[in-house]
């Protein structure tokens, strides 16, 4: 019995059960009567809680410039121009374009940024086959595939809404860069996209609310970058929502120079006259792209094509409801 006693001793200080007084094996502080042997037991970790007022940042670009709310006071503010001359892939390109020269596009780039566990279809690692995405308009998770449609690369600030903020004073590169820019892209939901088009804040903002401050301070960042305004409804939208979170920052982005395009140079008074003149009524007529969409305040209006001369109208047809130059 005596040898069982030290043996289970053995085994419980060995495995760290049992708590023995050093002073008490050497026997110079003998234990207490009625002392019964202490037993470890390993302390609960703590949950770590989340630090007071910070909002979790969620997929798109960054923003650790000044305060949204300064950027946003300083932006001019000005009515919608006339979307007049507005023709998406002629002033803004046909296609993604490699804005930050890594030799891959930016549709690409932006999917790598904002998707996670993401698979790739060549070596190189600049075609993505598939990815998930915590969407931010939505709060959704998508598991995406490549050519699903279910995620869409959105311009945070429309295009068409860059066109009639100012984008008409902008020379052709930086229209491009506009459009291609990471700081305006952001990957989301394709119907969530679609149900923005292009909409202002005053029109439209994500469902999912935590984003609100975030996708506010990124249209302010590039209204700044890109020498755009806001319009009075635009701007006090904005404030209600950065009014929720004054800690929100913008980017950190410098304005570009805004030049006026050159005035085209007179005809020389020699220049010879049209060979086939138009009937007056389609003279005055604009010149429109045969397809592209129209505005609405165009709507019954006369068009010429600019390649082919023929007549269109800005209307609807039987099978598709928006508005196009036919």
């Amino acid at each position: 019995m005596k040898h069982l006693i030290s043996f289970i001793l053995t085994v419980l200080i060995l495995t760290g059960s049992l708590v023995v007084d050093p002073a008490a094996m050497d026997g110079s502080a003998p234990p207490e009567a009625g002392a019964s042997a202490s037993v470890r037991v390993p302390a609960a970790k703590a949950t770590p809680k989340a630090p007071a007022g910070v909002a979790k940042v969620l997929p798109g670009a960054r923003l650790d410039g000044p305060a949204a709310m300064t950027v946003l006071n300083a932006l001019p503010v000005k009515g919608k121009a006339p979307a007049t001359g507005y023709d998406r892939n002629k002033r803004f390109g046909n296609g993604w374009k490699d804005f930050n020269k890594n030799k891959c596009d930016e549709r690409q780039d932006t999917l790598k940024r904002d998707l996670s566990k993401v698979k790739y279809k060549d070596a190189r690692k600049c075609q993505l086959a598939s990815g998930v995405l915590a969407d931010s308009y939505t709060g959704t998770t998508i598991k995406w595939k490549v050519n699903s449609g279910s995620v869409d690369i959105d311009h945070v600030v429309a295009l068409k809404n860059v066109w009639i903020s100012g984008g008409q004073k902008l020379s052709q590169d930086q229209r491009l860069a506009v459009a291609n820019d990471p700081l305006n892209l952001m990957a989301s939901q394709a119907s969530a996209n679609r149900s923005k088009g292009d909409a202002n804040a005053a029109e439209w903002l994500p469902t999912h609310k935590p984003f609100r401050c975030q996708y506010v301070a990124t249209q302010v960042s590039v209204k700044k970058k890109y020498a755009l305004s806001v319009t009075a409804a635009e701007k006090d939208a904005m404030k209600r929502v950065l009014n929720s979170c004054p800690k929100q920052k913008a980017a950190t982005v410098a304005p570009i120079k805004v030049v006026a395009a050159k005035a085209p140079a007179a005809a020389p008074k020699h220049a010879a006259a049209p060979t086939r003149k138009q009937p007056t009524s389609v003279a005055k007529s604009k010149q429109v792209s045969p397809g592209a969409y129209c505005a609405k305040a165009d709507k019954g209006a006369k068009g010429i094509g600019k390649k082919n001369g023929k007549s269109y109208t800005c209307k609807t047809s039987s099978s598709d409801t928006r508005l196009r130059w036919r």
